[in-house]
C-alpha cells in the first residue's frame, strides 16, 4: 500500500513540475514519431525498421547474458546508427523533406519567400501553351495516342529534364503531335513544360510507390502520379488504350476530362495556384486551399 502511495505522490510531483513548454515539447516529439511511422508504413523502410528493432533486442539480450563479442558488434552499429540510418533511409528522408516543402502550410505561410509574381506576358505565354496542350490532347484522345506532358510549377525538374532531350521550343499542336507520334524516338517518355515552353522531351519519370493504384492504370498514369508525388507539377496524361484525358497533381488523379475542363484545370493550377486538388469520392476536384482537407 505504501508503494502505491509513493508512486502516486511521485506522479503528482512530476505533473506539478510540468510547464507549458514541456507539453509543447512532448506534443512535437509525439507528432514527429507518429509521422515517421506513417512515412515508413507499407514501404521497404518498414522492413528495415523491423531489422533495426531486432538488433536492439539482440543488443539488450547480449548485454544481459554477458556475450562480449555480440555486445561489442551491436554497440558499434548503434554508435554509427545516425550515419547508417541516413544511408539506408535516404529515399524516405528525401521524400519526407519534399513533403514538408510541398505542404499546404509551408506554401501558405512561407511561399512568399520562394515565389515570384508572374508578369502579364508570362501569364499570356502560359495560357497560350495550355491551349496548345489541350488541343493536342484532344487530338491524341480521338486517335488513341498515348501522351505524358508535365507542367513544371514551383519545384524545378532540371534533373528529370536531363534524362531526355532538351528542346527549349515554343509549343504547338504540330510539334506535340510529332513528339508523341508512335514511331517517333521521344514518344515513350514525358515532355516537360517550363514557363510556357517545351523544356525537354523523352524524359524518364519515377513511378508511384503507392500500392493501391487502380490496376487498370498503365505505366504512363503511374509515372504521372509518381512525378506529382515528388513535386508540385501538374501532369497531363492521355491513355493509349481508352483515349481518356487525365491530370495528376499531388499524387491525385482527375480523370475523363474534355478540352474545356482541361484548360480550366490547368489555368487554375498554373496561373491561379491558390487552388489545389483534394479528394472527392472516386474523382478529384479543384477547391480553395482553405477547404483542402481530405474527405
Amino acid at each position: 500500500m505504501n508503494v502505491l502511495v509513493e508512486l502516486f505522490n511521485d506522479i503528482i510531483s512530476v505533473f506539478r513540475t510540468i510547464q507549458v513548454k514541456d507539453i509543447i515539447d512532448i506534443i512535437a516529439i509525439s507528432f514527429i514519431i507518429f509521422s515517421l511511422f506513417k512515412l515508413v508504413r507499407e514501404t521497404r523502410a518498414e522492413q528495415l525498421l523491423k531489422g533495426v528493432l531486432v538488433l536492439l533486442v539482440v543488443y539488450i539480450l547480449s548485454s544481459t547474458f554477458g556475450l562480449t563479442m555480440m555486445t561489442t558488434l551491436t554497440r558499434l552499429f548503434f554508435e554509427f546508427s545516425v550515419l547508417i540510418i541516413a544511408i539506408i533511409f535516404q529515399p524516405e528522408i528525401r521524400k519526407a523533406l519534399e513533403r514538408i516543402g510541398q505542404s499546404s502550410y509551408v506554401r501558405k505561410y512561407f511561399g512568399f519567400l520562394f515565389k515570384t509574381k508572374k508578369s502579364d506576358e508570362e501569364v499570356r505565354t502560359i495560357k497560350r501553351c495550355i491551349v496548345h496542350v489541350a488541343d493536342a490532347a484532344t487530338l491524341f484522345s480521338s486517335s488513341r495516342t498515348g501522351a505524358l506532358i508535365v507542367f513544371e510549377r514551383n519545384v524545378k525538374l532540371s534533373d528529370i529534364a536531363a534524362s531526355g532531350t532538351v528542346l527549349n521550343s515554343d509549343p504547338s499542336v504540330a510539334l506535340l503531335g510529332n513528339i508523341f507520334f508512335n514511331k517517333a524516338p521521344l514518344h515513350d517518355g514525358a515532355t516537360i513544360i517550363r514557363d510556357g515552353k517545351i523544356l525537354a522531351s523523352g524524359c524518364i519519370l519515377p513511378l508511384t510507390d503507392y500500392k493501391k493504384v487502380d490496376i487498370n492504370l498503365g505505366t504512363r498514369h503511374r509515372a504521372a502520379i509518381g512525378i506529382s508525388e515528388v513535386s508540385d507539377a501538374a501532369v497531363v496524361v492521355v491513355s493509349e488504350e481508352t483515349g481518356s484525358i487525365s491530370v495528376a497533381v499531388n499524387g491525385k488523379l482527375r480523370r475523363d476530362l474534355n478540352r474545356e475542363s482541361l484548360i480550366a484545370d490547368l489555368e487554375n493550377l498554373m496561373v491561379d495556384d491558390t487552388k489545389v486538388y483534394v479528394k472527392n469520392s472516386s474523382k478529384f476536384s479543384l477547391k480553395r486551399k482553405e477547404n483542402n482537407d481530405e474527405k
